[in-house]
């Protein structure tokens, strides 16, 4: 995992995942995601990118994070490499849909009393890959 100054110590026995506490309470983040997106109307036009059934999509969602913090790679033995930006291609993904996926996530990593180091870390991944996925000005 990339590290920057003053970012919390990760590695391989004490990924993301494991500070979090495991496959139950990254399946709440997947499931407080899909939730806050559903149900608050601030989220409307990312929810609208969506089909109509969420539950599909949130289970690959939790495979995804599963080992993207470091946990088993459930995402990849099913599906192969995640190709993040060819996958949202299809998209359009501009700074206001950015904010509006980080703001949920932001919600939902706050209702699973997410904090700390593994918080500050997770706030700066997800905005990071959030910005990289972008592709319309």
């Amino acid at each position: 995992m990339e590290q920057h100054p003053g970012a919390p110590s990760f590695h391989a026995d004490h990924t993301p995942y494991v500070a979090m506490g495991g496959e139950k309470a990254v399946r709440a983040l997947a499931n407080a995601f899909y939730t806050c997106m559903d149900t608050n109307p601030v989220y409307a036009e990312l929810r609208d990118l969506h089909a109509d059934e969420l539950a599909p999509m949130q289970e690959k969602f939790f495979k995804f994070l599963s080992g993207w913090l470091g946990g088993p790679q459930l995402y990849v033995a099913e599906h192969g490499h995640p190709r993040l930006r060819m996958r949202h291609a299809p998209f359009s993904i501009d700074e206001a849909m950015r904010d509006q996926w980080l703001a949920c996530m932001k919600e939902s990593m706050d209702l699973c009393g997410i904090d700390g180091d593994v918080r500050r870390f997770l706030d700066a991944r997800f905005a990071h890959v959030a910005d990289f996925l972008r592709n319309t000005h």
